[in-house]
């Protein structure tokens, strides 16, 4: 498609006028080789099989239709902002914009692991292959000022956002091989290659007004609210401190079925506060609605004050069936200290989880046990099937028995006397090379095993510290040192650092962003998640099996290959995560009995939420 990828490199150049009239006779000239002929459209969308929910479907499946509506609901945030627009590098931004303000293509059911239902469009059409997709808008979709939500609109946002966005968009459009309009309210997207995501992802970009960017440059930093398609519009703003939103009273897609239950709120206001004491304080005076509590021993002990007595309090506990993710102290192994693998595992051995969580945390907290771990795609026993098909290739380059046996972090007793580790960990730093002398690790050279914990918050500093402390009777001199965020940003991103304390969120829908995550191409790349600097064939293997899955099966097969292969590697040293989510909030707010999938996430809290 020669003339189309030409045609579609002069529009992103700028010259729309003529590619859409060129694109629209491509169209008609490619004739049956590019024809929507061969999909039907349908009104959801799934990565892999169908979507769960029949094209009749009244509401989503923890929505309740019959909600009441109105009043409003105060929620708390931590620092500051400086800019209503998330979606750019620069400025502090609200997050709460994306879901409360600016609509997509089609909107996700987290009852599902990755499913899709119509939004702005109306429908959707992909062929078996999953080479293109095509949306059609629906002709009632508006903009809060009343402007038709047009094609023109979706391609614009598609294009700015890949130009002047987040990286994140830019690296998905360059898979994206040219556009076409098929109709007044339809366009079509042409994948350099068949995706079984990619679909998706373009379904949940955000689709912004091309109108209100003009005369403005998108890339900068603003607290002009952005037009909105979607339920709330920005009342009022007070930088760093404060953003109401308030329900449109005319927003188009309140009948949807997606939509019924949900946006029940007439206003939603959220307040900023310098640190999480600050925020639990003013929780307690009855200036916030709900808290998601992180602190388990106050979670214990702190809701002892008079509110609560009364009973105008609620604490509840809501489980969640997706992935732990991976939390944890994070090797950089471009550092020649940690290229050795049995390095990372003694220094793993060192570190005494159970008396660390027990210290910290009163043993409220689960251990992370791999990326999915937690879920029904992280990895079991020994590689079977699929799973066992997909890294057998690479057996000799894995650690010994990492396809054969069971894997579990080293433990204690928790009484922190770790003897026995600390003796194999020993051991397996004199195999790599290290001796101690005079007290202090050192190498074949004499240079001494040193490293620092960077840190840009204050949030795992007690961890590091104590980490620190447990490594020096192996002679190893580690500190933790705090910078402020934009240093952090800017070393992590550079990945000038030895270790630091990172998360990866991970959903049951894993997909291209895995490769963001641990691709080779991060290895000497800056700017991608993979701080660990992971160059390894057994990975990539694992992500393009994930890639290319056509069945549930094989793509959770694909995923445990890649969370044995991340895990069995030693790349991290886990800490901790909560299975469950804390929340407390104020008794006249209620929620829906059926909880979703993925429980306490966005688009549960506040979506479906209401007051009494």
């Amino acid at each position: 498609m020669t003339q189309f990828a030409a045609v579609s490199r002069e529009l992103r150049r700028g010259a729309r006028g003529l590619a859409v009239a060129a694109l629209a006779g491509l169209h008609l000239a490619l004739g049956a080789t590019c024809s929507v002929s061969a999909a039907e459209p349908t009104q959801g969308l799934a990565m892999l099989g169908a979507p769960e929910l029949p094209a009749d479907f009244d509401h989503l499946p923890y929505a309740n239709p019959d909600a009441p509506q109105g009043g409003r609901i105060v929620l708390g945030e931590i620092g500051g902002f400086d800019s209503l627009n998330p979606y750019i590098l620069k400025g502090r931004s609200v997050w709460a914009v994306r879901g409360l303000m600016i609509e997509s293509l089609m909107v996700r059911s987290i009852d599902e692991p990755f499913a899709l239902y119509p939004s702005l469009a109306e429908s959707v059409t992909v062929p078996e292959d999953r080479a293109w997709v095509e949306f059609t808008l629906d002709p009632r979709a508006r903009f809060s000022d009343g402007a038709p939500v047009t094609v023109e609109d979706v391609i614009w946002s598609m294009e700015v956002l890949a130009e002047k966005g987040l990286p994140g968009f830019r690296s998905t459009w360059n898979r994206v091989a040219g556009w076409q309009r098929t109709g007044e309210r339809s366009v079509r997207f042409d994948f350099v290659e068949p995706d079984a995501e990619l679909a998706m992802i373009l379904a949940l970009r955000p689709i912004l007004q091309e109108a209100h960017y003009a005369g403005r440059d998108f890339a900068d930093s603003s607290l002009v609210p952005p037009v909105a398609s979607g339920p709330y519009t920005v009342e009022d703003v007070e930088p760093g401190r404060r953003v109401v939103f308030r329900k449109d009273p005319d927003w188009w897609g309140a009948d949807l079925p997606a939509n019924r239950g949900r946006f029940n709120f007439e206003t939603i206001r959220h307040e900023w506060f310098k640190d999480g004491s600050a925020l639990f304080e003013a929780f307690r005076a009855g200036e916030l609605d709900l808290v998601r509590e992180g602190d388990p021993a106050r979670w214990a002990d702190g809701y002892a004050f008079p509110a609560a007595q009364r009973g105008e309090i609620v604490q509840e506990t809501i489980p969640s069936g997706r992935p732990s993710g991976m939390i944890g102290f994070v090797f950089n192994t471009r550092r020649a200290v940690f290229e050795d693998i049995r390095v990372r595992e003694a220094l793993a051995l060192a570190f005494d989880f159970e008396w660390v969580n027990q210290t910290l945390n009163r043993g409220a907290f689960a251990r992370v046990r791999s990326p999915f771990g937690g879920s029904v795609l992280g990895f079991e026993g020994p590689a079977e099937g699929r799973e066992r098909e997909i890294l057998a290739p690479f057996a000799d380059t894995l650690p010994q028995g990492a396809l054969d046996e069971g894997f579990a972090w080293p433990q204690t007793d928790g009484e922190g006397r770790n003897r026995r580790n600390l003796r194999q960990a020993a051991k397996l730093l004199a195999e790599a090379g290290w001796s101690v002398e005079n007290g202090v690790l050192v190498d074949a050279q004499g240079a001494p095993f040193r490293f620092e914990i960077l840190l840009g918050g204050s949030a795992w500093e007690t961890a590091a510290e104590v980490f620190a402390r447990q490594l020096r009777p192996l002679g190893i001199e580690a500190s933790a040192r705090l910078v402020d965020g934009a240093q952090y940003e800017a070393r992590r991103s550079e990945y000038d650092f030895d270790m630091i304390v990172n998360t990866w969120a991970m959903s049951l829908s894993p997909g291209a962003e895995q490769r963001f995550y641990w691709g080779r191409a991060g290895a000497t790349q800056p700017g991608t998640r993979n701080y660990p600097g992971i160059d390894s064939p057994a990975v990539e293997a694992a992500l393009e099996a994930i890639l290319a899955a056509t069945t549930p099966q094989d793509h959770a097969a694909a995923v445990r290959a890649l969370d044995r292969v991340l895990t069995t590697g030693f790349w991290f040293v886990p800490l901790w995560y909560a299975p469950e989510s804390r929340i407390a909030y104020r008794a006249d707010l209620r929620h829906p009995e059926r909880l979703p999938l993925y429980g306490d996430w966005p688009g549960w809290l506040p979506d479906v939420w209401w007051r009494e």
